[in-house]
């Protein structure tokens, strides 16, 4: 699968990156977000020897560009310790759009982090409400609020490149490791309720977000389901529907939804496949409304069949399809 990260257009407009940043600045920010080891969440490890490989700076450059990223332009958090390094507004930016296979990727990510009060820093510019619940579960309130204190004395401090000198500021980062394992269970079960808000103990709804899609549309959906015999056990099914919610491009997706499965009931063939196959074919031909598809549905039943053209064609050649041998030809 390729990896690819997106810069919207309006980067350019942004008053920070017009303004205030230098050209070396602004490559160096497209740097920060598009190199190689970007992650989904928006935090990921990296070396200033990598950087200064990457871009053929010397350290020293890449040390100045990211103390000033750090405390100037304040876009970017760095833990010398752990290597990790956070970009404030990349959720503001990438995490616009939920469903099961980009929530399932942030959460597998999450988990790799070290230090969590870089996840906490992140979430704060996360607009999708239950992917910020999601960042949010993997670090407490008492321990993003410690956390933050630790970070603007920090900020307010002279940056120190601990890559020379291990030993300094250590200690600021210490406290994000330590109680991390006596509160794994805990945070289990907060990661559980970001994935299922307010709908325990309906199996069929399990990894569906109800501030990501309405809780009504979802009962309407699942109750035809049941009701028309796609498979009442068949969860994996439901969640897959489930998804074309929030990751498809209709402007009614319940109603278009309902409406594949009405077709798929209608021709006998009561299988996600099938009415996956419909909806993708919908998308394909930018169908995003119930009155696009009936009328481009009603266009097709009137157009004439395509005739078969008919040529005379010499005796032991073979015929081409989409032709008919004229067995007339050549006589009087």
């Amino acid at each position: 699968m390729a990896k690819y990260r997106m810069v919207r257009t309006d980067f350019w407009k942004n008053p920070i990156v017009s303004e205030e940043m230098t050209p070396e600045d602004k490559y160096f920010y497209l740097y920060l977000l598009t190199n190689p080891s970007t992650t989904q969440i928006g935090i990921y490890k990296m070396t200033k020897k990598q950087m200064a490989f990457d871009l053929g700076y010397s350290i020293e450059s890449v040390h100045s560009l990211m103390e000033r990223f750090i405390q100037h332009h304040k876009l970017i958090r760095y833990n010398p310790e752990t290597r990790e390094l956070a970009i404030k507004n990349w959720g503001r930016y990438n995490l616009h759009k939920g469903g099961k296979p980009v929530m399932d990727c942030i959460y597998s990510e999450l988990k790799e982090v070290e230090d969590a009060s870089l996840i906490h820093y992140v979430s704060e510019a996360i607009q999708k409400i239950e992917i910020r619940g999601l960042y949010e579960s993997f670090c407490s309130k008492d321990e993003s609020s410690h956390v933050q204190e630790i970070y603007d004395q920090i900020e307010n401090e002279s940056y120190v490149d601990s890559e020379s000198d291990p030993f300094d500021e250590t200690f600021a980062y210490r406290y994000t490791k330590e109680g991390q394992k006596e509160k794994e269970n805990e945070k289990e079960k907060q990661q559980q309720k970001a994935f299922n808000p307010k709908i325990e103990n309906k199996p069929y709804l399990e990894n569906t977000l109800e501030n990501n899609q309405n809780t009504e549309d979802v009962e309407e959906i699942i109750e035809f389901w049941d009701s028309n015999g796609f498979g009442f056990t068949n969860v994996n099914g439901k969640q897959q529907l489930l998804s074309w919610l929030d990751d498809s491009s209709f402007l009614q997706p319940k109603n278009i939804i309902l409406k594949a499965m009405n077709i798929a009931c209608a021709n006998n063939k009561r299988k996600l496949s099938y009415i996956v196959g419909i909806l993708k074919n919908w998308e394909n031909e930018s169908l995003l409304t119930e009155e696009e598809i009936d009328s481009y549905h009603q266009n097709q039943n009137h157009e004439p069949k395509q005739m078969q053209s008919t040529v005379a064609y010499p005796a032991g050649r073979a015929i081409p399809n989409g032709f008919e041998l004229d067995l007339t030809a050549g006589e009087d």
